[in-house]
């Protein structure tokens, strides 16, 4: 029976630009020069330097991928907003402050690893690996309610 569902998934034309969770994909990724600050991307929205935004050739607007420096393991997560890179061999264009979190300013080029964690969402808060280190103690931000 799953080798039928398997075929038919297979068969069943599905879209090369569809996102499924857990996709990992590795290569080179590049980052926005800060001029491109204001310009609107592909999906209408303009460019911010210091968010947690990616380009991104196939996955659809608004997927949430988490982008892994394997240089130094320092990771963040990005939300899909444009179509690219353009530049030869790369998989992903992070925003300028994607970049900045994952130590790759610097070099301009880093390796990743891409991984499909989420859809249709955006981010209001930055994302990072390290956004509770693990020396400091959590404190929760809103106290508990007493009276429903």
């Amino acid at each position: 029976m799953s080798l039928i569902v398997s075929i038919m998934l297979f068969f069943g034309g599905m879209k090369s630009t569809e996102a499924h969770s857990g996709l990992i994909q590795k290569g080179k990724a590049s980052f926005y020069s800060k001029r491109f600050h204001g310009k609107k991307t592909t999906s209408g929205e303009r460019y911010q330097n210091n968010k947690l935004t990616a380009a991104h050739l196939s996955l659809p607007m608004n997927t949430l991928v988490e982008v892994t420096n394997l240089a130094n393991n320092q990771s963040v997560v990005v939300r899909i907003n444009d179509r690219g890179p353009h530049g030869k061999g790369r998989i992903i264009d992070l925003a300028y402050g994607a970049a900045k979190a994952l130590g790759m300013v610097s070099s301009g080029i880093a390796n990743v690893a891409i991984r499909v964690v989420g859809f249709n969402r955006k981010i209001t808060e930055p994302i990072t690996a390290d956004l509770f280190p693990l020396n400091t103690r959590f404190e929760p931000r809103l106290a508990p309610v007493d009276n429903i």
